[in-house]
């Protein structure tokens, strides 16, 4: 059974063609072209300083390839008005690095944040919807403390909550799992397959950290260099011929990537400072 254009568009939330996007003289996407299919988690991974956290912001419309398309919803993202542009942003949550918690107001104003900015809700309902979404993260009890009295851990979990307050489609999650503990982790991994399957969510995780996502999403990008070098299901993943995808998964310090920064041969360079 074959698969139509029409189906595959259907399917598809977030496409990426051709796009292209520099930093001065420096080139982060080089034609890179990816499809994020709804109600699937979809892995962005490879190492630090390939524009993976870029992504998420030329899919947000923060900032406009050079060349190349990102569509949201079969909508053209970077051809929107910028009234356009904050209302489709409100079928978007984000999930920042840091959390990023409004340090002066508590859990329970935190989530509520997004509802009283963008909608007319009465606050009775707010107050239930805040419930609802702190409940499914676990941290109903907390959320009358402030974001100095949380853990790195619950910080993240207030954060996801915040990020799905306004029941988007497309839920962003930017290194998820930096600089957790164990048990943090595994809670979070645990609400991201979870929320993802309940609630009918698209989820975009950039992460480096290759056994945690590659146990949670449906599929997953390899990106460096500009290039998508390796793309699948997890298992296709992990077996890619790949010696580049290879040396990322699993960690080691030479291959492809060179430990050593490009310079000179070593023997020359210390008999030229001998001279």
């Amino acid at each position: 059974m074959t698969t139509s254009p029409t189906d595959v568009a259907a399917s598809t939330l977030v496409s990426v063609r051709g796009l292209r996007f520099s930093h001065g003289p420096r080139v982060i996407y080089d034609g890179v072209d990816l499809d994020i299919p709804r109600g699937r988690i979809t892995a962005i991974m490879g190492p630090s300083g390939t524009g993976k956290t870029t992504l998420l912001r030329l899919i947000g419309g923060q900032w406009k390839p050079s060349a190349g398309t990102v569509t949201f919803d079969g909508i053209n993202v970077h051809s929107q008005s910028r009234s356009q542009l904050f209302e489709m942003r409100m079928r978007m949550g984000m999930l920042f690095q840091n959390g990023a918690l409004l340090t002066d107001l508590t859990v329970f104003d935190n989530v509520a944040f997004p509802l009283r900015e963008h909608t007319k809700l009465p606050e009775s309902m707010i107050r239930d919807l805040v419930l609802m979404k702190l409940n499914a993260v676990g941290l109903r009890g907390a959320r009358d403390l402030y974001p100095e009295e949380l853990s790195g851990g619950m910080s993240r979990r207030v954060a996801l909550a915040r990020a799905i307050s306004l029941d988007p489609q497309l839920v962003m999650y930017d290194e998820p799992f930096t600089g957790q503990d164990p048990i943090s982790m595994g809670v979070l991994m645990r609400l991201v397959r979870t929320l993802n399957d309940a609630l009918g969510l698209t989820s975009i995780i950039v992460s480096h950290d290759v056994v945690e996502v590659l146990s949670i999403c449906d599929q997953a990008y390899v990106i460096s260099g500009g290039k998508v070098l390796g793309h699948g299901a997890a298992h296709e993943v992990r077996a890619s011929q790949s010696e580049w995808v290879q040396q990322f998964l699993k960690g080691e310090p030479d291959g492809p990537v060179p430990f050593h920064y490009k310079a000179v041969p070593y023997a020359q360079d210390l008999l030229g400072a001998a001279k």
